[in-house]
């Protein structure tokens, strides 16, 4: 059994470990607190281009391009093909301690690349690089950005790069893997396709009439501008959801830490107090115990 000293060293060390959980509780509190105000600054400006699209496949529903869905699209038949190559943005963190956050998603894209193996995948966040350095796979090498403060900026270059791939014509269709935080204590792995655009999916946020509308110099030539804005928002979305999801994760976990040492500790202050109490117990039986045997050398002396 250990002696009250190192009892009270461990109480002490838990106790410098709780200071770093409350202080990381706390950072990723106010970290979270700021990203959410940016997010809904910036969700009205695409909910506006993502209409626009919506207006330009109302008033030409006949319009191909490269960057939508072919309209006879079927996705199970297409995915048979032998040629049809995927990619995948995997939104990962740049640190743990956010519980299953990296897991999940890491899980879920191995899943993805299982189901597809002629797959390439596009990795943000350290995790999830030095996850896939360890795997067989196909990993653009030098595509790394950070996970964290995720901007418009980083939106853009991820979006452009992915464009010169497809453009390249080494992949066909582009998914996005994230985390989404459905409310403050559940999150979950998401996936959207990023690329082709869907063109269902636009027609659900269409506000035009055929005749309402008009595109200078032309709706295609509109589509061309506005289309890669859309990418951008997908991704940026997409970023800062699970920015917010590793947030939250994180001051889950920091206050689960929290509470278990705050547990650890009352325990150990028993153990403590049953060790103290024990150790004066016995001081005080040897100084009884003495004070006798003295009492009796001095009777027979």
């Amino acid at each position: 059994m250990a002696n009250s000293r190192e009892i009270l060293a461990h109480m002490n060390g838990i106790r410098d470990t709780m200071k770093i959980t409350n202080a990381m509780y706390l950072i990723s509190s106010s970290k979270l607190q700021k990203v959410r105000k940016h997010v809904a600054q910036v969700d009205v400006y695409f909910e506006a281009v993502r209409d626009t699209i919506g207006d330009i496949l109302a008033c030409m529903p006949e319009m191909d391009h490269p960057y939508l869905e072919a309209r006879d699209y079927h996705p199970d038949k297409d995915d048979k093909k032998k040629d049809h190559r995927h990619a995948y943005l995997v939104v990962t963190a740049d640190k743990g301690l956010a519980g299953a956050y990296n897991l999940n998603v890491l899980k879920k894209a191995e899943e993805e690349m299982k189901r597809h193996p002629n797959s390439r995948l596009f990795v943000v966040g350290q995790v999830g690089l030095h996850y896939f350095e360890k795997k067989d796979v196909d990993m653009r090498e030098h595509f790394f950005y950070s996970a964290q403060d995720p901007s418009l900026s980083r939106a853009r270059s991820i979006t452009t790069d992915l464009l010169e791939e497809f453009q390249a014509g080494s992949i066909d269709e582009i998914f996005v893997i994230y985390t989404h935080m459905k409310n403050a204590l559940v999150s979950e792995v998401a996936m959207i396709k990023m690329f082709p655009l869907s063109r269902k999916w636009f027609h659900q946020h269409t506000t035009a009439k055929l005749s309402e509308e008009t595109f200078f110099p032309d709706p295609r030539a509109v589509f061309n501008q506005v289309a890669p804005m859309t990418m951008q928002g997908i991704i940026f979305s997409a970023l800062t959801d699970s920015y917010c999801a590793e947030l939250n994760d994180r001051m889950t976990a920091m206050d689960g830490a929290s509470k278990n040492a705050q547990e650890m500790i009352d325990k150990l202050e028993r153990s403590y107090n049953r060790t103290r109490q024990a150790a004066i117990t016995q001081e005080i039986t040897e100084i009884i115990a003495g004070s006798r045997a003295q009492k009796k050398n001095k009777v027979h002396g």
